[in-house]
């Protein structure tokens, strides 16, 4: 568990313009709508009143759960003005000052859903909450400056996303082939990078600029007071004094641009090493996209001559007329190199999932070799 340093912290007052559900409440105030969304409210009103008396408290920290995505969930402690500190970052980076009208529809159980309790709060913006489900936007009516999304969440909204003016996507990567279906569209579109232990992105990239879709997606460009460097596995490495106490060594594989930006590759723990020749799943991944409607992903079972071999998950229900359909998708691809053609391909009902919702691949995996 991560060390707690203590430090003098004073809790800001919510910002004048500051609007929840419609209202101002002022800290104090707070405290009493806390207890009603917790006693009162639907299951999710209740995690934002929970979080909500946690950060009235005089404690200088919160305890925050990771999402467990890459390693098994764990909590550790972020102070409160790392929070604030991240909150101010993202309403420079983005241009979202006093009175901007948003919509919340993460779950407040992890970071980034309390991350847009304390920017509401902060910078005075006039939040709404919503109920976090995979298409939050179908009893919206009305239009919003901002809101946080992620994949999953977008993919399934994309009818109605002319409500948002400004979208952040985080929580997973963006495919190619969803980057393909907001080309074109009002909204402007950000992907973010970032973890719990970096308090929500501490870096974002514009996935539907103006002018033609472009065949790569543009490099990360990271957030106010934020450096980024690499170690010798060319693994990104984080300098955020604002946001944790010590530099953060990551496992995610990228090209170094400069100090403020990068492409992100993939995982180095997800890294294949087949025959000798080292492959990252998630560039295949974006390659496959526009050939595969439903969710998948790329991994690896032992193989007495390669090591490893190159395998795909399919989510859907198996059948030969699939399967045979989708080799031919497959060896028809002309962006796959020779070795990133997978050697087996499996279809699964349905995904084991962790959490907050991400594909836990480990255990997909061992379920469907099980």
């Amino acid at each position: 568990m991560t060390k707690v340093m203590q430090t003098k912290f004073s809790l800001p007052e919510t910002h004048p313009e500051f609007r929840l559900n419609g209202l101002y409440y002022s800290n104090e105030e707070l405290a009493a709508v806390a207890y009603s969304l917790i006693k009162e409210g639907e299951p999710y009103e209740g995690h934002a009143g929970s979080f909500l008396l946690d950060w009235l408290n005089d404690k200088e920290y919160i305890e925050v759960k990771t999402s467990g995505s890459t390693c098994p969930p764990k909590k550790i402690f972020i102070k409160k003005q790392q929070m604030v500190n991240s909150a101010r970052a993202t309403g420079k980076f983005f241009d979202l000052g006093p009175g901007t009208t948003a919509l919340h529809c993460l779950p407040v159980n992890f970071i980034a859903g309390k991350m847009m309790l304390v920017r509401a709060m902060l910078l005075g913006w006039k939040l709404d909450l919503e109920l976090p489900k995979a298409n939050p936007l179908d009893r919206i009516f009305k239009i919003y400056d901002f809101c946080a999304m992620t994949p999953f969440q977008l993919d399934n909204s994309l009818s109605r996303l002319h409500l948002i003016k400004k979208l952040i996507v985080g929580g997973g990567a963006v495919s190619s082939n969803l980057r393909n279906l907001v080309q074109g569209i009002g909204t402007e579109v950000y992907e973010t990078y970032g973890m719990t232990e970096t308090v929500s992105h501490i870096a974002a990239r514009r996935v539907n600029a103006k002018g033609e879709a472009q065949e790569d997606p543009l490099p990360f460009t990271t957030l106010p007071n934020v450096k980024v460097d690499i170690d010798d596995r060319s693994c990104l490495v984080i300098d955020a004094p604002q946001l944790t106490e010590d530099t953060l060594v990551t496992n995610d594989v990228v090209d170094l641009i400069s100090e403020n930006s990068f492409v992100w590759k993939g995982r180095i723990d997800n890294v294949i090493n087949s025959g000798g020749v080292k492959l990252h799943p998630e560039e295949i991944e974006a390659k496959l996209a526009p050939i595969i409607a439903h969710r998948f992903f790329i991994t690896s079972l032992p193989d007495p001559a390669l090591g490893e071999k190159l395998v795909l998950m399919v989510e859907s229900e198996f059948s030969e007329v699939s399967l045979n359909h989708l080799e031919r998708e497959i060896k028809a691809c002309r962006k796959l190199g020779k070795f990133e053609i997978p050697k087996k391909i499996y279809f699964v009902e349905k995904f084991e999932e962790t959490a907050n919702g991400k594909i836990h691949r480990a255990n997909t995996l061992k379920s469907r070799m099980n």
